[in-house]
């Protein structure tokens, strides 16, 4: 990790994450390996910094990286980017969005492209509820990722709300998302069903990710982390 800081700007510091070419299922060389370089901004917005959700879905994404080759990948809520720039790594054609109210954030996506030498992936600002001109232009998608967009309890039907306008637009597009389990009384089970969603609920262990290290940072820690994957709900009777 490096650190810069000069006055008048903010300070932005640099963490590498390794993905080993050996995840666990056996076979593969581990000399080769995907190197990653996040800026993060020393600030209090959420977006700024690795949150101990990301490394694992950009886990779920390594480890199923061969899936991920030429697929059109939004990355919502995406602050510095983990999992979307290892997406674009692993061949995915990637889209980079967070709140249009937040250029910073959107400025910190762009930064971590051009860290990471990925030249031309779209950056947009798209805001949870609203049905803007980026939201209404998006190309097809096919997988949506979000860490930990769950995280205020205030603004869980307005995620859904978009993810139901992107997926209806996408009928088999896949919302691959982690969260932290911060209270027992959470629970998205009647808003996912008002806005004709189900989700699966993805163990860690099947994507070696149960583990207080990952990529060889000690994110995600201690923490409890959960991933699941949600799609349109099918058979709807109504």
């Amino acid at each position: 990790m490096f650190g810069a800081e000069r006055t008048g700007e903010p300070r932005i510091v640099s963490r590498e994450y390794v993905y080993l070419q050996d995840d666990g299922r056996g076979g593969a060389e581990r000399s080769r390996e995907l190197r990653l370089r996040i800026p993060e901004v020393l600030d209090s917005e959420y977006g700024m910094y690795v949150w101990p959700c990301a490394p694992v879905l950009a886990q779920y994404i390594w480890f199923h990286r061969a899936s991920l080759n030429g697929k059109s990948v939004l990355e919502v809520g995406a602050g510095v980017s983990l999992p979307g720039i290892v997406a674009a790594e692993c061949g995915a054609r990637v889209i980079l969005s967070d709140s249009a109210a937040l250029p910073q954030c959107l400025e910190n996506c762009s930064r971590s492209c051009a860290q990471n030498n990925l030249m031309g992936v779209p950056v947009i600002g798209l805001t949870w509820g609203e049905i803007s001109p980026d939201l209404l232009t998006l190309p097809p998608i096919d997988i949506i990722l979000g860490s930990d967009v769950f995280y205020e309890p205030k603004d869980f039907e307005d995620i859904l709300l978009t993810l139901h306008f992107i997926i209806e637009r996408n009928p088999n597009a896949e919302f691959w998302t982690t969260y932290q389990v911060r209270s027992a009384s959470w629970s998205l089970e009647a808003l996912l069903h008002k806005w004709d969603l189900t989700c699966l609920n993805v163990p860690l262990k099947t994507f070696n990710a149960d583990r207080e290290c990952l990529a060889g940072s000690s994110l995600p820690g201690r923490h409890t982390i959960q991933m699941m994957i949600i799609t349109a709900r099918r058979g709807l009777a109504d």
